[in-house]
């Protein structure tokens, strides 16, 4: 099956295949994650270990990032999809069976690893079986599978905690990443040839392809890593906020919930403006929709306001749907491919764990009005940054298209 061409594609005829197994993963993971430190507390985990074990999804994402790239490079989209669902399957179950907290931090270690395989398969894929022209609005609609599974997981989950037990919400990951990995093998196997090429000539090294890459990775690179850092702060900052007014935890989750249908509101229009307007008119939002919702938050008083500051956010999160994967796809060479994937997975996950640590830095040394002005100076800066470079994707892209 080779790329479409633009005037012949249409999203309905890779549906199940390049995004069956994105939602029905999510499912599984937005299940899980909720109750991580329940479960952890159950086995005798105090707070701040509790925490460190949710964090291991986290660092298992950022230890695989380049390893995994490289693995991808080797076996395949295809394979690499259907393996991380089955180990993905291994550690959920193990997670449901251990006794221990150690067994417990192993398989969520291990679920983050897989997690990020099938990430850095799924956009590569992606790359391959949707044209330039359509590519923003497809990876803005993987980016929203993820969303609506992380939506739908956690009321199932809810569901088998009231008629079960805690640890069946493990057993549902266990059987969603099974089934992830089932959709996956009906998938094409669409880079067989260059893989036989690289196998003849040699595969490139991780460090070969970030040396060759080192100029995109440190402009548009540093760029997502201001992006992703940007958005994994309304999950750090807006709770704390929240917390400091005394808002109550059903309230927050109620502000959070109309944020989250805002942000699936805003996923298709986000793509066709990255595919018709460029990708600038919609990362500069991203990050400056944070920075003037952070310089907003001291002034956010009650429930009202806070709701409105978060709307703010998921205005220009939802815009910004799948816009590290497109800039990853733009930037992406032909040889080395899914090395290079796997160097920009690592720059967006830099950015989603610098969020909270960046809050956590501040935070420690003033209070948190002060956090959110610094976190919203930053922001504004950062946006100059992004537009600056995102800019620069844009022009290449039009000469590209104009060439063709």
């Amino acid at each position: 099956m080779s790329s479409p061409g633009d005037a012949a594609f249409r999203f309905r005829d890779i549906w199940v295949v390049a995004y069956g197994p994105s939602i029905v993963s999510a499912i599984g993971h937005g299940a899980m994650l909720p109750v991580l430190a329940v479960r952890a507390r159950d086995l005798g985990a105090d707070v701040s270990t509790a925490a460190a074990i949710v964090a291991m999804t986290g660092v298992g994402m950022l230890l695989a990032s380049l390893p995994a790239g490289a693995l991808v490079a080797r076996i395949g989209e295809r394979r690499a999809l259907v393996g991380a669902g089955l180990v993905d399957a291994v550690a959920m179950a193990g997670i449901a069976l251990t006794d221990s907290v150690l067994g417990l931090a192993v398989g969520v270690l291990l679920s983050g690893v897989c997690w990020t395989l099938f990430l850095i398969a799924r956009q590569g894929f992606m790359i391959d079986v949707v044209p330039t022209t359509h590519r923003a609005r497809a990876m803005s609609l993987l980016g929203g599978s993820y969303r609506v599974g992380v939506l739908i997981g956690p009321l199932i989950g809810a569901g088998l905690i009231r008629v079960s037990d805690l640890t069946s919400v493990f057993w549902l990951g266990a059987a969603m990443s099974v089934t992830a990995s089932c959709l996956a093998a009906t998938m094409p196997d669409l880079g067989e040839e260059k893989r036989a090429a690289a196998r003849a000539s040699g595969h490139l090294g991780v460090w070969t392809v970030i040396a060759a890459h080192r100029r995109v990775l440190a402009t548009v690179g540093t760029a997502v890593v201001i992006l992703g850092t940007s958005r994994s702060l309304r999950l750090s900052l807006l709770p704390l906020w929240a917390d400091h007014l005394g808002l109550s935890a059903s309230t927050i989750s109620l502000i959070f919930a109309g944020a989250a249908a805002i942000d699936v509101a805003f996923i298709w229009p986000g793509g066709w403006l990255m595919d018709t307007r460029g990708r600038m008119v919609v990362a500069v939002p991203v990050v400056l929709s944070m920075g003037i919702a952070c310089l907003l938050l001291p002034l956010a008083t009650d429930a009202v306001s806070v709701a409105l500051v978060m709307a703010l956010i998921a205005c220009g999160n939802g815009l910004g749907s799948g816009i590290v994967m497109t800039l990853g796809a733009d930037s992406a060479p032909d040889a080395g491919r899914s090395q290079f994937l796997g160097a920009w997975r690592l720059c967006g996950d830099i950015g989603n764990t610098g969020g909270p640590l960046l809050v956590s830095a501040v935070a420690a040394v003033a209070p948190l009005a002060t956090a959110c002005l610094v976190v919203g100076v930053l922001g504004i800066v950062g946006a100059g940054w992004v537009g600056y470079w995102t800019r620069r994707v844009d022009l290449a892209r039009t000469a590209e298209l104009t060439r063709r």
